[in-house]
């Protein structure tokens, strides 16, 4: 049998080759089609489970089948097996593009919706048929024929754009080293950073220092290094990622946006912002720009405030005539030192990963009363890659997940949650879910323990509470079970965990020092609680210029007006720059958030869900950041209900009241309203 088609619980990723992806898609279509013939053709009285619970499975079975293989693009590329998996791309994307349009199917739902159990439905299965119904007719079921097809042949279409800008980006990355000899040019690394970078080259059978576009490799680079020329050609090869030669992204981003508009357009909309967020929180792109800008004029005080003193420490203390873009890293870590006598590598040697799990472990049964453990010897993509299950408070299976935590260029860049397997409750029981967790972080040296940064600390809990969100899941339908959910209330469950890396009590479970076992001193914790604020206005508006050019690419951009697409995304970003000239480069060309389906008009949701989650965290404050009453109540109102009612409604359940922005403006920009002033 084909490992791939395998319905174990657990997945023989082991066995999975480039081979099995060609046939194995193939086979699964092919039941796929056979299902959706019997579906349609069905003679008997329509009835939940022989039309919409037929349909949802139909679609699950399929989607483990392509999900699987698409995964191990990700995370163990070959190019065998990106070629398996490109010659079956249009064959899956074709089908899943054609079923909300395939007019008998469309027609069995109808049927079905016009039954008298249908209309007795209730909770989350009435949620389900009504959302349904809507996506048929946001799909264009409706449409007449030569618009569907149409509508069907965009979708192919994308899916295979956005693939391929995946694929270029992966690629681009993968394709530039910056090879060092001299050791004079490492000068203000952390010996971390010399170390990984030495194996690295070491690895390649190359002489002296291999530092690459990897964030890892990148990011204490771009903070540290002292040579100026060096973190420019750095800076400049990661910002233009693939935007020329044979990785050249430009031509694909305007066809992906054309299209995308083309298809809102023959859908009804008036552009592919209104099509994407009506089924969000926020409802419409004029919204979702309007509450960008609104962040961005409380947030621009604080910004010009840190900006000149930025640009004044640079030239008095650093001496640098101009402040370019490739210092600006460099200059604000030099600040920071100078200002609080802090330095982020200070904390690495007490957040060792396997404490940190650890850490994280426990803080999740203290909060929500679940238990998290290893099973060793399971079949894995990588040596690398670990497996953990869980259970409530009675031992009960709740789910199970793997976790890929470094890089290798067989693997793309960035950190992410995915479900392989949504379970819930069933007529049998409750069936336990499968998921996954991502990321890029700093490799182990010498067979220690890998030393992780604050930031990759606050990554590490932020994807375990989309994992959570996932796992905790208790809706029985499982198109709205987990984290399908609205695009800006996905990121609530994610964000609201990283509030527990600055908290005393919680870094006093895990942050230990690796050799001696010391917690982190108290002198160095209230430098890190002061530093959290330090240059987040800064980090905010660069987040509110990813969404702002996103939404401004999906409402505005039309190409025979306003032309070549990165000069226009150029100048969009232009304000939201320290000076405008810093955003006079490719990032679009690397924007896989946008330009491979995920976010696109809808990056301005981690802003939203961060409004969310700061409001949220304060009920957690005031009652105790161990509170197991208000965790079992986060639990019920949120993490455990999916999509299975309204957003707004859940953050009230839990919170009493509607959201308050007022948390984020205090908890990212209080203290720099202090600074402001005593500095006025």
């Amino acid at each position: 049998m084909n490992p791939l088609l395998s319905r174990e619980f657990l997945i023989p990723f082991d066995e999975i080759k480039p081979e099995h992806i060609e046939d194995g898609v193939r086979e699964a279509l092919a039941n796929a089609e056979r299902e959706l013939d019997e579906l349609v053709s069905l003679k008997e009285q329509r009835s939940y489970a022989n039309t919409i619970q037929a349909f949802d499975d139909l679609e699950e079975r399929l989607g483990r089948v392509v999900g699987i293989s698409y995964h191990l693009t990700s995370v163990a590329t070959t190019p065998e097996l990106r070629e398996a998996f490109n010659a079956v791309l249009p064959e899956f994307s074709a089908f899943f593009a054609k079923l909300p349009l395939h007019e008998g199917l469309w027609r069995a739902v109808k049927q079905f919706a016009d039954t008298a159990e249908a209309k007795a439905l209730s909770g989350v299965r009435r949620r389900h048929l009504e959302k349904l119904l809507r996506e048929f007719v946001r799909s264009g079921a409706d449409l007449p024929g030569d618009k569907k097809a149409r509508a069907e042949a965009i979708k192919i279409e994308l899916s295979q754009l956005h693939t391929k800008f995946s694929e270029n980006v992966l690629d681009a990355t993968n394709a530039y080293e910056l090879i060092i000899t001299d050791a004079q040019d490492l000068s203000g690394l952390p010996d971390l950073a010399i170390a990984q970078a030495k194996a690295s080259a070491e690895a390649k059978s190359i002489e002296g220092y291999r530092f690459s576009l990897q964030a890892p490799s990148y990011q204490p680079f771009m903070q540290y290094a002292d040579n100026r020329d060096l973190r420019h050609r750095l800076y400049s090869a990661f910002m233009n990622r693939a935007s020329e030669g044979e990785y050249d992204n430009r031509p694909l981003i305007s066809r992906i946006l054309v299209l995308r508009q083309e298809l809102a357009e023959l859908l009804g909309y008036q552009d592919f912002a209104d099509y994407r967020l009506e089924e969000n929180m926020v409802k419409s792109g004029k919204a979702a720009l309007d509450f960008v800008q609104e962040l961005t004029e409380h947030t621009q005080p604080y910004w010009q405030h840190e900006i000149t003193e930025l640009s004044s420490f640079a030239k008095k203390e650093l001496e640098l005539d101009t402040l370019e873009a490739w210092d600006v890293a460099y200059v604000s870590e030099k600040l920071r030192q100078a200002r609080y006598d802090f330095n982020e590598e200070e904390l690495r040697p007490y957040f060792p990963l396997d404490r940190v799990l650890a850490g994280l472990f426990d803080i999740t049964q203290r909060i929500f009363g679940v238990t998290i453990n290893e099973r060793p010897n399971t079949k894995v993509w990588h040596p690398d890659v670990k497996f953990y299950d869980i259970h409530d408070e009675q031992g009960g299976h709740l789910g199970s997940f793997y976790a890929d935590w470094f890089p290798r260029e067989s693997k793309r860049g960035g950190a992410w949650m995915n479900a392989f397997i949504t379970g819930g409750p069933r007529e049998n029981g409750f069936a336990p879910h499968l998921g996954l967790m991502v990321g890029n972080f700093t490799p182990p040296q010498d067979g220690k323990s890998a030393l992780l940064t604050h930031r990759e600390v606050e990554t590490t809990f932020h994807e375990f509470g989309h994992l959570l969100h996932h796992l905790l899941s208790r809706v029985e339908v499982a198109a709205r079970a987990g984290t399908n959910v609205p695009r800006d209330w996905v990121e609530l469950p994610s964000q609201i965990m990283e509030n527990w890396t600055y908290e005393r009590e919680a870094l006093d479970l895990f942050a230990r020092h690796h050799e001696t076992g010391a917690a982190i001193p108290e002198d160095l914790y209230q430098k890190m609680q002061v530093a959290r604020t330090f240059m987040a206005a800064n980090a905010q508006m660069r987040q509110l210029s990813f969404g702002n050019v996103d939404l401004t690419l999906h409402i505005d951009y039309q190409p025979e007006r306003d032309g070549d697409v990165v000069a226009y995304a150029q100048r969009a970003m232009e304000p939201y720059s320290i000076k405008p000239e810093f955003a006079h480069n490719h990032f679009i060309s690397s924007f896989t958030h946008v330009f491979t389906g995920g976010y696109a008009a809808g990056y301005y949701s981690y802003k939203w869900s961060e409004v969310l989650d700061a409001d949220a965290f304060s009920r957690f404050k005031r009652e105790g950041i161990f509170n197991r009453q208000t965790g079992r109540d986060y639990v019920a109102a949120i993490l455990s209900r999916g999509d299975s009612e309204d957003p707004n409604l859940l953050f009230k359940e839990f919170m009493g009241r509607d959201p308050d922005l007022t948390a984020l403006l205090q908890r990212n920009l209080g203290m720099g309203v202090e600074v402001a002033k005593e500095q006025d």
